[in-house]
Parts: structure tokens; C-alpha cells; sequence
């Protein structure tokens, strides 16, 4: 690759889910720490921006639709052609790679090991290398910064901006997020419910967070129970100050997850069919040593991932009926009392803290 001008324009391109967006944000800050001059823009799918807000190391956000039109995806090709000195693609996928070729004068990104499409990838691409998907999601990413030759900072940058006054308790609290977007990802409601009598009994109010289209879940799951209900009510910003202020947060393998362990807050997982060797929540100050396979709670930084232990786990299906609303068992058949011994180990060490 050549050297880049003095202040380079950089597109950091990342077209899948909210939590991918997220652990893009290392990347970002280490070509911002690397080349300040840079100004870094990103593109990512509409939706998924809000988790980027306030990041101070981006200039810009470009949102698309998933399924762009003729006339969108014209309107895209003149607003980026070669309007980047370097374009980066975050995945292997046909789109973000086609993206990075379009928008960079030159172009960075991982392809597949072997085939026409790596090989022609290959071609387009300033500079090309085979992923590895046996890492962590952040240190496959990071790959990225090490092939430009550039300082590699594990670093998640969590949503900032205003926060509403009065929206974070003066009282203890935990935050609480039962929501997945997949069905195969959920825990069960009666789990839930004694969760939140627990937490009573130890002196935490329990927050509920989620979208404004998981209400009709969440109402199933949480009755009558005495919870204060902030699903579909809070901006990325304000999600983020609120989990930072609270005593705990316990929730599924989701975005909102890996903000809790990026905040640095006591974050408590419960994972499933997802492989946490390459998903498992990214402590805040990095990840010591890597997520087991699987185990009953395993132990990180500020997080404590809880599992039950299967056979047959991590699977990385969806779920047992391999599809997004089936259920799994792992998840069905995990006690109220483990994740509970998960959330005194946490409480004791945020004390002794």
C-alpha cells in the first residue's frame, strides 16, 4: 500500500448488527490514536447507528437501508466513490468488501481462506488477508489496524452524549435486559421473575431496559413484578450512563450485553448456543485471557459469563430447532440459582472494590 497524505480521509465499513458495530469501535480508536490528523467516517447499516453516538473518534456516520434500492444504492455509489483515501472492510461479505473497493482510493478488509470470491476479492482490495474466526470478534477486527502497521488498542468506546437529569437513581439498582432479538437467545420468564425478587432482597431496585418493540414480550415476562420499566424509552447515551451507574446488569448474549461489559459495570451474561471464544463479552480494560468453550461461570475482568453446560455447547445453531424463533435447551434448562451465585460473586467483588 502507498502512505496515506497527512490527513486522511478513512471509511471504516461495518454492515451487520448492533453489537458488531460496537466491537468495530476499537478498531476506529486505534486508527484515530494512530493518524489524529485522520478524519474516520463509518458505514453501517440504518438502525445500528445510535450506538456510535457521541463517539469522539468519528467525523461522521453514513446509515443504509439492509436492502437499498436502485436509485439508493446509485445515490450511494456517487456519495462514496473514491471519496476515501483508505477504506476498511470489517467483514468478508461480498457488500462491505464491494463498499471498501468503491469508497477507497485504497482498500483494506479480511477475505475467506480459499475460493473464486476470496481470489477476486484479492484483486480488488489494496490489501487483503485470510480472517480468522478462531479469535475473538474485537481481535479479529484489530487484525485490520496490525496489517496497516498500526498500534492494535482493544478498546471499546461506549455511546456518549446528554443524559436526562433525574433518569439515573440515587438509589442502588440493577439493570436488567430479558430481550434478545432472537427467540433461541432467551432465558426463561420464571427465571427472570426470580431474578428480580432476588435482587429485592438484596437491596436493588431493578431496572428494565429494551426496545419499543419488546414490550408485548416483556410484559409476559414480567407480570406484575415490582420493576421499573425503561424498555423503548432511552437513546444509546442514556442506556449506557444508566448501566454504568448500576450496582449490576444481567442479561443475554445481546448489543446491550457487550455495552454493560464495555461500561465497566458488573455484568452478568447468560449464554447459550453462541461460541464465547469469538462472542463472549469484552471486559472493560481488555480481555486477561480468552472465554472457555463453555463452563458454569467463568470469570473476566468485570464480567461473569454464565452457562449451562451441555454436551452439545456452544453449538452456534439457532437454538435446538436450528432457526431464530426456536428455543434452547441449554438456556430452558439453566437455575435461577446459578445465575444468582453468578450475581453475589459479582456484588462481593464490586464491595471489596
Amino acid at each position: 500500500m502507498k502512505a496515506l497524505p497527512e490527513r486522511p480521509r478513512v471509511l471504516v465499513i461495518t454492515l451487520r448488527r448492533l453489537g458488531d458495530v460496537l466491537l468495530t469501535t476499537p478498531l476506529i480508536r486505534s486508527i484515530k490514536r494512530a493518524l489524529p490528523a485522520a478524519t474516520i467516517e463509518a458505514l453501517v447499516f440504518a438502525g445500528t447507528e445510535g450506538i456510535l453516538s457521541g463517539n469522539p473518534d468519528l467525523a461522521g456516520v453514513i446509515a443504509i437501508p439492509q436492502r437499498p434500492d436502485a436509485g439508493e444504492s446509485f445515490a450511494l455509489l456517487r456519495r462514496l466513490l473514491r471519496r476515501y483515501d483508505l477504506a476498511l472492510s470489517t467483514q468478508t461479505g461480498d457488500r462491505p468488501t464491494a463498499w471498501a473497493w468503491i469508497a477507497g482510493r485504497q482498500s483494506a478488509g479480511a477475505v475467506e481462506a480459499d475460493g473464486i470470491a476470496a481470489a477476486l476479492k484479492r484483486l480488488a482490495l489494496s490489501l487483503a488477508y485470510p480472517t480468522d474466526r478462531r479469535r475473538h470478534r474485537v481481535l479479529e477486527v484489530l487484525q485490520l489496524a496490525e496489517r496497516l502497521g498500526i498500534p492494535a488498542l482493544p478498546e471499546i468506546v461506549c455511546p456518549a452524549g446528554d443524559v436526562r437529569s433525574g433518569l439515573i437513581p440515587t438509589h442502588p439498582y440493577a439493570v436488567v435486559h430479558a430481550a434478545p432479538m432472537y427467540t433461541y437467545k432467551r432465558w426463561t420468564a420464571a427465571g427472570w421473575r426470580k431474578l428480580a425478587a432476588a435482587l429485592r432482597e438484596r437491596g436493588l431496585a431493578t431496572i428494565v431496559c429494551g426496545a419499543e418493540g419488546d414490550g408485548g414480550y416483556l410484559d409476559e415476562v414480567w407480570g406484575e413484578c415490582d420493576v421499573a420499566r425503561l424498555d423503548g424509552k432511552l437513546e444509546w447515551p442514556e442506556l449506557s450512563a444508566l448501566i454504568g451507574a448500576a450496582r449490576i446488569y444481567v442479561g443475554p448474549d445481546t448489543a446491550v450485553t457487550h455495552l454493560a461489559a464495555a461500561t465497566g459495570t458488573q455484568t452478568i451474561a447468560l449464554y447459550g448456543p453462541t461460541d464465547p471464544r469469538t462472542w463472549g463479552p469484552w471486559p472493560a480494560g481488555g480481555l486477561d485471557r480468552p472465554w472457555a468453550a463453555s463452563g458454569t461461570i467463568q470469570h473476566r475482568g468485570n464480567v461473569w459469563l454464565v452457562q449451562n453446560p451441555l454436551p452439545c455447547l456452544p453449538c452456534q445453531e439457532e437454538g435446538c430447532e436450528r432457526r431464530l424463533d426456536s428455543h434452547s435447551r441449554c438456556l430452558d434448562e439453566l437455575s435461577a440459582v446459578q445465575v444468582l451465585v453468578a450475581v453475589d460473586r459479582a456484588l462481593a467483588m464490586r464491595r471489596a472494590a
